[in-house]
């Protein structure tokens, strides 16, 4: 069979799905420059594939521009063809960034953290997913012979992110049924969510070719664990250096780095519904999930919404240069631009507004009474996408920092897709997205 090689020029939607189209790889030259024709209206696309109202309609012409720098052409060895992919910009027609790209958001709160703070930002997205057609055996968790039954497809995939220049890090099987997690090393700016795009869409390729279903759905089971995206951040100074860690603070926080995380905790409710947007995902946010249930700061606390990581080495060079926080509030529902854009902008007005550094716990805050949360500034997040959405809606800071028109597009996509699901039980609510993502 001949074939004319296609490259797909894809963004990352506010649905959380990679959408675009393939143009012949003879053309890519061209294409770098000129992109691919795009449609407004193409951002109001749910995850389920209905539209949602659009204040565009009909009207209006964009482009996606691939960026050579978030472009990967991966063979997995076999007959099939090699998976072309460039992620890129949405854009107007004269080039300049379209107010709705989530890529180009993202890249203006990486530009406002630079300006307000002089800091990079240093990236890795931890993926956790599921194959629910494998069989399934007790005593998997964290099993070799678990791990070994699926060695195959972690080394392939392990190949793969390599030729496509994604560093890999872990591949392990992890405590759910049928779960896996995989991570790769961190990367600076919007490459890591690059990388965070690219490696969803190897692992599903990847697993489709194998005969299996890869889905990286927030919980696949109402009373099963959930998918999470464990986000870790540390940050770079203008020379490069390290800048995340202060040997003179008791939990190793440099100044900046304690402002960063308390602006994510202060408006951590009202940017939510951006890093955990599909209707399941707050089945996932509740007590003793290892998740996240509310807006609170942990040492080495792995149901703390932001988790002060561990770190190995001894001397303070190689401690600043591990040391990290993690936020764990987020799954793949999400797209990674957006959810990081939530977090950059957040930190950003922390560091902005000189808010202290948050107290740290190592304590269950679903033991303690409502009063005494209050008490130590302690919130419960929101429990439903709904109620994530008001308060997304309501907070006028949240929303300053994105084009008003990008608040009341999200806000549109998301109300249809709980509109979409509301008639489901958890069950077949659970089956679906598993379907999707």
């Amino acid at each position: 069979m001949n074939r004319s090689p296609l490259i797909f020029a894809a963004t990352c939607d506010p649905s959380g799905q990679v959408r675009g189209k393939a143009f012949p790889a003879t053309e890519r030259e061209s294409r770098m420059n000129k992109g691919v024709g795009w449609v407004p209206t193409n951002s109001l696309i749910t995850c389920f594939d209905t539209i949602a109202p659009s204040p565009f309609g009909a009207l209006g012409d964009t482009v996606i521009i691939p960026d050579e720098t978030a472009e990967i052409s991966v063979n997995f060895g076999t007959d099939a063809p090699s998976e072309r992919l460039a992620l890129g910009d949405i854009c107007n027609l004269d080039g300049t960034p379209w107010a709705l790209c989530p890529r180009s958001i993202l890249q203006s709160a990486l530009d406002r953290l630079d300006r307000v703070a002089g800091l990079q930002v240093n990236t890795a997205f931890e993926h956790e997913f599921q194959m629910p057609d494998l069989d399934l055996q007790p005593g998997e968790a964290f099993n070799y012979g678990a791990f070994a039954k699926n060695r195959d497809f972690g080394e392939a995939l392990v190949a793969a992110m390599g030729d496509a220049g994604i560093t890999p890090d872990t591949f392990l099987k992890e405590y759910g049924a049928r779960q896996f997690e995989v991570t790769n090393a961190p990367s600076q700016g919007k490459t890591a969510a690059d990388w965070a795009v690219l490696l969803r869409e190897l692992t599903k390729r990847l697993a489709h070719m194998m005969g299996h279903h890869a889905s990286f759905v927030p919980i696949i089971d109402p009373d099963g664990v959930g998918n999470g995206v464990h986000i870790h951040i540390s940050f770079l100074d203008q020379q490069g250096a390290p800048a995340t860690y202060d040997k003179a603070h008791p939990f190793g926080m440099s100044q900046k780095t304690g402002s960063f995380i308390a602006g994510i905790l202060k408006y951590l409710d009202s940017f939510l519904a951006l890093t955990a947007p599909s209707d399941i995902s707050y089945m996932r946010l509740t007590p003793h999930r290892w998740s996240a249930a509310y807006n609170n700061l942990g040492y080495h606390d792995r149901e703390a919404a932001v988790r002060i990581c561990p770190v190995t080495a001894t001397s303070e060079k190689k401690i600043a240069k591990q040391y990290n926080f993690e936020f764990r509030a987020a799954d793949a529902a999400a797209s990674p631009y957006l959810a990081m854009a939530a977090l950059v902008h957040a930190g950003a007005q922390g560091i902005e507004d000189k808010l202290p550094i948050p107290e740290v716990g190592q304590e269950d805050l679903s033991e303690l009474d409502a009063q005494t949360l209050e008490a130590r500034g302690y919130i419960r997040l929101p429990q439903s996408l709904s109620e994530a959405l008001d308060r997304f809606e309501e907070n006028d800071t949240v929303r300053s920092w994105f084009d008003p028109q990008f608040s009341d597009v999200y806000l549109a996509i998301k109300r249809a897709e709980i509109e979409h699901v509301k008639n489901m039980s958890d069950v077949e609510k659970c089956h679906l997205y598993s379907k999707v993502y």
